[in-house]
């Protein structure tokens, strides 16, 4: 028996373009035996439900809110998933890779009112300069 007993992290990767989008790991080390193992769980898009590891690992407390918070992988039976990096308010999942890096909205903490308030974005592009061509073009000129 190896008796891993120690859960060491737990993360999430979004692999977009796969069948199996989501890619969950356990790290699990084994005290007794000094070894380390990581479990790779494969979900879809569709069903992004997973079993909680609370019973078993209590450090799986944090880190599976910080998966649901961050992927929107949602862990049955787990006592307390709420969101603990973003805003209670916050629509999305900002760790998908379909994320919106940019958009019409923009949110900031409103001191005065003492809330999250969401603006229209207004961006200037008057001083950036785009020229669309890859660095890498012209890469074989230096060779």
């Amino acid at each position: 028996m190896t008796q891993y007993v120690a859960l060491t992290d737990l993360f999430a990767i979004d692999l977009l373009n796969k069948n199996l989008r989501f890619n969950i790991v356990y790290c699990l080390l084994s005290l007794r035996y000094n070894s380390r193992i990581r479990l790779y769980i494969y979900i879809n898009e569709n069903s992004n439900v997973i079993k909680s590891l609370t019973s078993i690992y209590k450090s799986t407390l944090w880190v599976e809110r910080e998966v649901w918070d961050m992927f929107g992988i949602f862990f049955i039976d787990h006592k307390d998933l709420r969101r603990i990096l973003t805003d209670y308010g916050f629509e999305g999942f900002p760790l998908r890779k379909d994320f919106p890096l940019s958009g019409f909205v923009e949110l900031r903490y409103d001191d005065s009112m003492k809330r999250i308030v969401y603006e229209p974005l207004e961006i200037t592009q008057e001083y950036r300069f785009f020229d669309f061509e890859s660095p890498w073009d012209n890469f074989s000129n230096f060779l």
